[in-house]
């Protein structure tokens, strides 16, 4: 990947991890110039915005503040590592789940 196309998918790729509203817009607006960069990120939101919704209920069950902690921080440390990995133009995975959603949401962005 050239670093035009990594340049011209930034933008895109950060509004990806902003919710899984931002994630749709990405996805939508990707859907014509079919950025490979944006589409990557795209996968990778589109994932953790699952995963967080799933983990979410699954938390929401315990009356725990150490639990319910530590869901946000693992969130947020995804979230942000992903938004950074966006920014500096890199395609980094997110860790442990990356390639599963890779894998998974293959289809998106080709």
């Amino acid at each position: 990947m050239n670093n035009t196309t990594v340049e011209a998918g930034k933008t895109m790729a950060v509004v990806a991890y902003l919710t899984l509203f931002g994630t749709l817009i990405a996805f939508y607006m990707n859907k014509d110039k079919r950025n490979p960069f944006t589409a990557f990120h795209t996968r990778q939101a589109l994932g953790l915005g699952f995963l967080y919704v799933l983990l979410g209920f699954v938390t929401s069950y315990f009356n725990s503040w150490m639990i319910t902690y530590s869901f946000w921080i693992f969130f947020s440390v995804l979230y942000v590592y992903g938004i950074f990995g966006a920014i500096t133009g890199k395609l980094n995975n997110i860790p442990l789940l990356g390639d599963y959603f890779q894998n998974f949401f293959k289809s998106i962005g080709q």
